[in-house]
């Protein structure tokens, strides 16, 4: 004997009418029939709340207003609170509490919030019998965080890696297409309005890192501590590093990674290098790409457009459907107390790395450089001293497999010979 279907309609409140939530508006105005037909169920529209009632180029008239998030949580013809406003704290949070604390579920694309209080709201939306969904927090219309939780949920993932951030792909694709330097790309992508309002979160690595966190929560089941994430950005990414790497057969990608290692869970977010064959390599401009990897199903590659109204919207219909038809699973697809807390690693996993130096034109400024690598125990793969005019010659070393911490140990012994200028760059060589 089957049950009846639920054909109540969903109520859904959404707070937030920017790119993404004007975005899922419209999806639900122009295809009601469609999600009717695809969940059992009419999923309607009831309140919405933003910062201004200004023209949206969409109608907004058949919905209550708020300008209060946290009362439109709190509406008793809301049943599913989405939250598209964005921000770790504040408004976001507290309206996403609100209606967590009265057993509403939750459809979010706020990667931060979650990255950083995530393990905090799961507890209290399954001590309330809610659900909270982001799908659309990571990799925007990608199904990553649906194919970790459900079609990959019977393997143990023994790495996740991608690019998350497709600000910085383009930024670094466009910089070895048209030879131009970082500064000159960044102002180009800035006037393009591709960063965020602080352009940080964005060349920084800190928004593809909130995206790690997660993703390496559900992987494998544990409390990520985003702060013990390896961070760094692409700001110190040359054009002759780029053109260097393309030499060698590589292209450089702001990259994360998790993994387990004997040592603690490892998750890491830098610029790396990676085969200019591989999908990795090949991927172009602002699209985003992740790679799954399990002991059963081996390696899937997951690639589409990490961000735009329509993607992202779009990611967001994905969860609210879900609900509409009753699927209930776990904020990172276990519960809450289940969840491990891992210890974090750092600088674990052995790579060979790609060294960009300064050298002072010094006699055995070269031999003085190998020697602080050999006594670190780093050998060297290769090697390249290009012509000088002045009073520095550049010099490349690729490195055979070393760990960041014996390699930063080496880097220090450089530093401290005296014939090194500036800062040397270090980029590590990932195996994809």
């Amino acid at each position: 004997m089957t049950s009846s279907p639920n054909t109540t309609p969903l109520r859904l409140g959404i707070a937030g009418l920017g790119t993404v939530g004007v975005g899922v508006v419209k999806i639900i105005r122009q295809k009601a029939n469609l999600l009717a037909l695809r969940t059992g169920r009419p999923v309607v529209i009831t309140a919405v709340s933003a910062r201004s009632q200004k023209d949206r180029g969409v109608n907004l008239s058949d919905y209550a207003w708020e300008t209060d998030p946290v009362a439109l949580a709190k509406r008793d013809d809301v049943d599913v609170f989405v939250e598209l406003m964005g921000g770790e704290d504040g408004p976001a949070k507290d309206a996403t509490e609100a209606a967590l604390a009265l057993g509403k579920d939750v459809v979010t694309a706020n990667k931060a919030m979650l990255a950083m209080h995530g393990a905090e709201l799961a507890a209290v939306a399954e001590s309330n019998g809610a659900v909270i969904r982001f799908e659309a927090a990571v990799a925007g219309g990608i199904p990553v965080v649906k194919s970790l939780t459900e079609g990959l949920a019977g393997n143990d993932i023994t790495r996740v890696m991608g690019v998350m951030n497709g600000s910085c792909n383009y930024i670094l694709t466009r910089m070895q297409s048209a030879g131009l330097t970082y500064d000159e790309v960044f102002a180009e992508a800035d006037g393009l309005g591709y960063l965020e309002a602080d352009p940080n979160l964005d060349v920084g690595g800190i928004d593809a890192a909130h995206k790690l966190a997660l993703l390496a929560g559900i992987a494998y089941g544990a409390k990520v501590d985003f702060n013990q994430i390896e961070l760094e950005g692409i700001q110190r990414v040359s054009i002759e590093d780029i053109n260097q790497a393309a030499d060698m057969g590589y292209k450089i990608k702001l990259l994360g990674v998790a993994q387990k290692t004997g040592r603690g869970l490892e998750c890491r977010m830098s610029p790396c290098l990676v085969p200019a064959t591989s999908p990795l390599g090949q991927l172009e401009g602002g699209t985003n790409m992740v790679v799954l990897e399990g002991d059963n199903v081996g390696q899937i590659v997951l690639r589409g457009a990490g961000a735009g109204e329509g993607p992202t919207a779009s990611a967001v219909l994905s969860d609210i459907l879900d609900i509409a038809r009753g699927t209930r699973i776990s904020t990172f697809g276990q519960p809450v107390e289940t969840l491990e807390e891992i210890k974090q690693a750092r600088g674990v996993t052995p790579a060979p790395y790609y060294l960009r130096l300064e050298l002072q034109d010094k006699p055995g400024a070269l031999a003085k450089i190998t020697k602080a690598l050999g006594d670190n125990g780093v050998s060297i793969s290769r090697m390249r001293q290009y012509d000088h005019d002045g009073g520095t010659a550049p010099v490349l070393i690729v490195t055979h497999k070393t760990t960041r911490d014996g390699l930063d140990h080496a880097i220090t012994a450089m530093n401290d010979t005296g014939v090194v200028a500036g800062s040397p760059v270090a980029i590590r060589i990932e195996d994809v």
